[in-house]
């Protein structure tokens, strides 16, 4: 939102400078982010009279000029082909910066052919004032030699760009901002009742309202007889000062009162509309091109202006072409209605359209305001165009003010501790458009005041608002400073267990080359449908009522398809190889108290072109690696967990296993992604994912602060033996690993799988697993004789659990 410091003045009598005003906003709410202000940056240029201008002695085209300054009189060179005596002219001393030129003068006079030039005489170019830079500036008129060259030039009106919160749809014109400094006391709100303008012939064009939802009022009237020029200079300036480019008076207007007054208007041309005018809901068939040139499409949800042939435009979003105004125009209908927040948002967001005046109606416009800001058009439409106005036509009926709200005088204090004066209390609400109602108990006494909330201040709900509005004017600086309570001891910072596994399992995942993604917490319902086996499973408690957007109403049960659909992301923007990681809440039960905490991992590895087929830089076996990584660094030994197969239908059947701590507590998972489950959320295979449900590892029995056991170096030769063991063809590899773990946890330090053998020699149904034992001794080298009993341990153990038998 943008506006000029005389337009602001319009509505408030104030002597206060640009300075103290932004200060004013600032303290009052208002996020200022730039002040243009054209004097300032054309600070150090002013007003000189070219005494003498005769020709250079060594060069036909320059001109050695005699100039009166506001340092005296200089000798300035100058090769500009208007120079002459007795021009007035625009003068840069030594050291000035040149905007247009972007660069500062020497501080020293300089010598140009032989001749020394004390400064500098600008062209409208060089203060970047125009595209003039032919010859300097010839000023017309009477002006003081030294006077400031941006006052002469019209350059003094500084332009304001501040921020608006969603909740001050009032800030919207230039009129609210002016009620707030009034109220902050820094100058008169210059603000006279609307006065109507009487129409002279009913107004012919019908009005109907088909959706009262979408639009409960509508008022309008026509003007005939118009004269559709340019708009009056003091109009096109203002606007232009704001960055939109005037067009015609007609629209023009239109977008003045929209900044002037937070209310925005349309109008048609009237001899375009066929029939009456209605507000109604989208319709299968209605089809417009928009005032922007594109082609839309409305559907049943959005709300549509239209009349005999069809829609005309989207109500409160953008009107069509069809019906716009031109410079032909002579009969206008004007358009001031009031469209449903909710309802304009989701159309703006549906189409992509932004415009001003959706801006303002998604944000609340002040119900109130039809009738006013019709009256402001038609006034300004008469004086600078011309026609006859008919009466006011109005539909509908315009939604009711704010409820009244009961301010309790004591939560100002107990709010802010600032006790503040009723009758100041008072002073403040009524400059911002309250009225608070005092009973003949009197203020002092009265200890709950009923306000009548203005309509333009949607936001005020409760007490606490109006203590905010009081304590907002009144300034922050009035809140009392009350230091908090020393303490005698330093706070110590805690960590929870939970969060150091978080940040250490980052650390590991990082430091394999992933990288850290951050994705919503919740996700569309058809997507956490094919994690949860269908829509038969999705938890009404998950289901978020009022989403940011409709493709995020369900809170995820987990990370996956956030990740998966990322990498794809990074895959279709040239990624040959994509790895992501993300520590984050899942909701995999009933309702948003069951968090959990997974760390998520993917990887979507690049295709390899190479002589040997097969061979992938990243698999099944790698992710594994990456899990017993992080669980190791988490101090949860990978031993202690069983393999299974991975359960979930968007993991890939025999490509995916499941790590469990007992028969049912699930500690991780991690494979390939199924490949019916990339296809469903668009995304090329494969992927290859891991899960580590943090928050379901055991707490660690370490105590607080303890540090690590010394490195314990082995003094001996670790010992390798080699078994190999027919089994079923259901038992699982892991169950061979673990039982022969248990043949002598002492001095058995790992087990690991080197082959897997089916064909020739092992019964059909069966299969052939090789296994490497490692032992440790400790002390003194093993004997044959040792190692020996070891070994038959061994093979009893895995013959007792597995049901196994030494392959011969």
């Amino acid at each position: 939102m943008k506006f000029t410091l005389s337009w602001l003045k319009d509505h408030l009598d104030t002597t206060a400078s640009i300075d103290a005003i932004v200060d004013a906003m600032t303290m009052a709410g208002l996020e200022v982010e730039t002040v243009h202000d054209p004097a300032a940056r054309l600070k150090d240029f002013s007003i000189a009279k070219v005494i003498e201008a005769k020709p250079h002695p060594d060069a036909d085209r320059l001109r050695v000029c005699t100039v009166e300054t506001k340092d005296g009189v200089k000798q300035i060179v100058c090769g500009a082909p208007n120079a002459r005596t007795g021009m007035t002219a625009v003068y840069a001393p030594l050291g000035a910066f040149i905007p247009g030129l972007d660069f500062t003068l020497d501080a020293k006079p300089r010598k140009i052919r032989g001749v020394e030039s004390h400064g500098m005489m600008c062209s409208a170019k060089e203060l970047e004032l125009g595209e003039d830079h032919d010859g300097i500036i010839d000023l017309e008129g009477d002006f003081t030699v030294g006077a400031p060259a941006a006052e002469a030039l019209g350059l003094n009106d500084p332009v304001v760009d501040f921020e608006v919160t969603p909740n001050r749809p009032d800030w919207l014109g230039v009129v609210g901002v002016a009620r707030d400094l009034a109220a902050l006391r820094l100058g008169a709100l210059r603000l006279a009742p609307v006065a109507p303008v009487k129409g002279t012939f009913p107004c012919p064009v019908d009005i109907r309202i088909e959706a009262p939802d979408a639009c409960p009022v509508f008022a309008g009237r026509l003007i005939r007889g118009v004269k559709n020029g340019p708009s009056p200079g003091w109009l096109q300036d203002r606007l232009k000062a704001i960055g939109i480019n005037p067009k015609s008076l007609l629209v023009d207007v239109t977008n003045y009162i929209s900044f002037d007054r937070a209310r925005p208007l349309h109008v048609y041309d009237a001899a375009k509309l066929k029939g009456p005018i209605r507000a109604r809901l989208g319709a299968k068939g209605d089809r417009f091109e928009g005032l922007d040139g594109e082609t839309y499409e409305p559907t049943p949800d959005m709300c549509v202006i239209a009349d005999e042939s069809g829609a005309i435009g989207f109500g409160g979003v953008m009107g069509g072409a069809s019906t716009g105004v031109s410079a032909g125009t002579t009969d206008v209908f004007i358009e001031s209605a009031w469209f449903d927040p909710t309802r304009t948002a989701r159309t703006g967001r549906a189409t992509g359209i932004l415009s001003d005046a959706r801006f303002r109606f998604e944000r609340g416009v002040d119900p109130q305001s039809h009738i006013d800001g019709l009256e402001l058009a038609t006034r300004l439409i008469l004086d600078h165009g011309g026609g006859e106005p008919s009466e006011v036509r109005v539909a509908g009926q315009a939604p009711a003010a704010p409820a009244t709200v009961n301010f309790r005088v004591a939560d100002m204090r107990r709010l802010t501790g600032v006790a503040m004066d009723p009758e100041r209390m008072e002073a403040i609400l009524r400059a911002l458009g309250f009225d608070p109602v005092i009973t003949a108990k009197g203020r002092r006494k009265q200890d709950v005041w009923p306000v009548e909330v203005p309509s333009f201040r949607p936001d005020i709900e409760g007490s606490a608002d109006i203590v905010e509005e009081l304590i907002r004017i009144e300034g922050f600086a009035a809140l009392p400073n009350t230091p908090l309570p020393p303490l005698n001891t330093v706070d110590r910072v805690v960590v929870t267990p939970l969060q150091t596994r978080v940040r250490t399992g980052r650390r590991v995942l990082a430091a394999r080359g992933f990288l850290e993604a951050v994705s919503w917490s919740f996700m569309a319902r058809d997507k956490a449908a094919l994690m949860l086996g269908g829509g038969n499973a999705l938890k009404p408690e998950l289901t978020i009522e009022n989403p940011i957007a409709s493709d995020l109403d369900y809170m995820r049960p987990s990370a996956l398809a956030n990740l998966a659909e990322a990498a794809q992301r990074n895959a279709d923007r040239g990624a040959e190889e994509v790895r992501l990681f993300e520590a984050g809440p899942i909701y995999p039960g009933d309702g948003p108290d069951d968090q959990q905490t997974m760390l998520t991992a993917l990887v979507r590895p690049r295709t390899l072109r190479h002589w040997a087929e097969g061979r992938a830089p990243y698999d099944v076996f790698a992710a594994k690696a990456d899990l017993f990584a992080v669980l190791t660094a988490v101090d949860f030994p990978p031993e202690r967990l069983t393999v299974g197969e991975a359960d979930g239908p968007h993991w890939h059947p025999g490509r995916a296993g499941v790590l469990k701590l007992g028969p049912t507590l699930t500690i991780a998972r991690f494979g390939e992604l199924h490949p019916g489950f990339l296809k469903a959320l668009g995304c090329d295979g494969p992927m290859i994912a891991i899960e580590v449900n943090l928050s379901a590892l055991p707490a660690g029995r370490a105590k607080p602060g303890k540090t690590k056991p010394v490195f314990d170096r082995a003094d001996q030769t670790p010992v390798r033996r080699d078994f190999a063991f027919v089994v079923a063809e259901t038992v699982a590899a892991g169950d061979i690993v673990k039982l022969a773990m248990m043949a002598d946890p002492k001095l058995i330090t790992g087990v690991s799988v080197f082959d897997v053998y089916r064909g020739s020699g092992v019964p059909e149904g069966s299969k052939s697993i090789a296994i490497e034992v490692t032992l440790q001794p400790r002390g003194a080298a093993m004997t044959d004789a040792e190692i020996d009993v070891v070994a038959k341990a061994v093979i009893a153990s895995v013959a007792k659990g597995a049901g196994a038998t030494l392959r011969g």
